[in-house]
């Protein structure tokens, strides 16, 4: 599944030894993995601060955890130690960490999905908010759903308009238009409250 070369092996346990402290091991972590915004965190771990759920990989004089979410994303992974010029650098190649984009023989559902959650969310995500694909009708048109911070944000139509339906529109010219079935008055936590509707008198 994933590679530890034996120059990055011996960099680790040099590291380990260092630290003296008995049983500490290597964890990898990804963060927002199958994303643009993926990135791997490498970090020391005792074996009280596992949380049970890693995959362990046995080496030389130590052990490297990888974190049961990331293990999707480190399949075919290499890590390795390299000299850049007068620096050794510890590099890690993962071809799956930004996840793998569906082929051209894709479905058009399978297609969306994946634009969503790799461009689209980790962009709401800054905001707390999050959206997900409801529906794709028979006459070309989106439905989705908005979830967290967007769930009754005041700016969450002009989210849509302005960002997320000229994305998909541009993506895929088969789209006939791009609808919100959220239910706002719902959103427990929006980023930015909606103002109230005007009363009449």
């Amino acid at each position: 599944m994933i590679r530890i070369t034996d120059a990055a092996q011996q960099h680790f346990r040099r590291l380990i030894a260092e630290q003296g402290e008995p049983g500490l091991g290597v964890r990898l972590r990804v963060l927002h993995g199958g994303t643009p915004r993926a990135e791997c965190r490498l970090e020391y771990c005792a074996p009280a601060e596992l949380a049970g759920d890693e995959w362990a990989v046995d080496c030389e004089g130590f052990t490297l955890w990888l974190e049961g979410s990331a293990v999707p994303f480190l399949e075919g992974a290499e890590i390795d130690l390299r000299r850049e010029g007068m620096e050794l650098t510890l590099s890690i190649r993962a071809p799956r960490l930004r996840g793998v984009p569906p082929g051209a023989e894709a479905g058009l559902v399978e297609r969306l999905r994946h634009l969503i959650e790799t461009e689209i969310n980790p962009e709401l995500a800054r905001h707390r908010g999050r959206v997900e694909l409801s529906e794709l009708r028979a006459d070309g048109a989106v439905v989705l759903r908005f979830g967290g911070g967007c769930q009754g944000c005041g700016m969450v139509d002009r989210t849509l308009r302005e960002g997320i339906e000229r994305l998909i529109r541009a993506r895929f010219p088969e789209i006939t238009a791009v609808l919100d079935a959220t239910d706002h008055e719902a959103g427990t936590a929006p980023y930015l409250p909606r103002r109230p509707a005007a009363q009449s008198r």
